[in-house]
């Protein structure tokens, strides 16, 4: 599968508990405490060991106490991808163009642009 696959806004959602305290720093640097664009123009490009792109896209905390992320990453064409591993977070993946291979729970699946993936907490994948 030599395709480009491009993961947009692979969005990584980690329900996590916090204590006042914690909140209180965090409301300090979060990214949502309030309405905001996220120009990508900002966002730091960051190229992986197996040659793929990705961009943080914001990490923050939610009114309602949840912890969420957002990254855009790129996989091109014939590179390596990640060796499997257990994911210490629910992550969603838009796949906006080529075709990803997702392997998970000992099954494959192929996924196509406009395809949407759900990781879930605490499963092995790739």
């Amino acid at each position: 599968m030599n395709k480009q696959v491009s993961l947009s806004l692979a969005v990584l959602l980690a329900c996590a508990t916090t204590s006042a305290l914690a909140q209180t720093q965090a409301n300090a640097e979060n990214s949502l405490a309030g309405p905001r664009v996220f120009n990508y123009d900002q966002m730091k490009a960051r190229t992986m060991p197996n040659g793929a792109e990705s961009r943080v896209v914001f990490n923050g905390t939610l009114a309602t106490g949840e912890q969420v992320g957002a990254h855009e990453s790129l996989q091109p064409a014939g590179t390596v991808p990640p060796a499997l591993h257990k994911i210490q977070h629910s992550e969603f993946i838009v796949v906006e163009q080529g075709t990803l291979e997702f392997n998970h729970d000992g099954k494959q699946e192929r996924a196509g642009p406009g395809s949407i993936i759900y990781v879930a907490l605490g499963r092995i994948t790739l």
